[in-house]
């Protein structure tokens, strides 16, 4: 039994993200998708940078994947965000370890299109495979659907599956609410955490 890993934003399913799955499917026996989660105990922190909460991001997923993936939220960091720092040193950072790889039996790998990341996954010892990046980012994705909410001409649509457009447009008022509100969010060693939970629990 070879089990696939994959850690992402998510934040909203692209083309490209399906493109990746799709592939992974065909690697191994089952894929664990875990899109990040940021808490402060039972609340989701949601920014900009992480508008659609993980309920949200797991229909997107059902509604092309079904039930042939497994996604769970155990990839989740729970405010005070600072404690998982410094990596390998801190020991919050090995819990994360231990909560991605709960209910995998028998072999896994890794899977990200970024190499830095593909550092840290190795340090983790999580057995990363190193793809292409593609050229469509979910960060760009979710520019353009802000751009939208503001009222510009973009083209959105085009680089999400059609399921998961009728979801966003479901979800309308969580992109108007954030379309143009300063981004809350810091980078701490090439990754992104949302200010609010940072330094101290809400």
């Amino acid at each position: 039994m070879i089990t696939a890993l994959y850690l992402a934003h998510l934040n909203p399913v692209t083309n490209a993200h399906v493109e990746i799955i799709n592939e992974l499917k065909k690697n191994a026996d089952k894929v664990k998708v875990m899109p990040v989660v940021f808490k402060s105990g039972d609340k989701e922190i949601n920014s900009k940078s992480f508008p659609f909460n993980f309920e949200i991001r797991k229909k997107m997923l059902a509604s092309i994947f079904g039930d042939s993936i497994l996604v769970t939220d155990d990839y989740a960091f729970f405010a005070p965000f600072k404690k998982y720092m410094p990596p390998l040193l801190s020991p919050k950072s090995w819990e994360l370890r231990k909560q991605i790889l709960k209910g995998v039996q028998g072999d896994f790998f890794s899977y990200t299109g970024d190499k830095a990341e593909g550092y840290m996954l190795k340090l983790y010892r999580l057995k990363p495979k190193v793809g292409q990046r593609r050229a469509l980012s979910a960060a760009a994705v979710k520019e353009s659907l802000y751009d939208s909410a503001l009222g510009r001409e973009t083209d959105w649509k085009n680089n999400v599956p059609e399921s998961v457009e009728k979801i966003i447009k479901e979800n309308w008022d969580v992109i108007k609410k954030f379309s143009d509100l300063e981004d809350k969010t810091t980078r701490v060693l090439g990754m992104k955490f949302p200010k609010e939970g940072w330094s101290e629990q809400n």
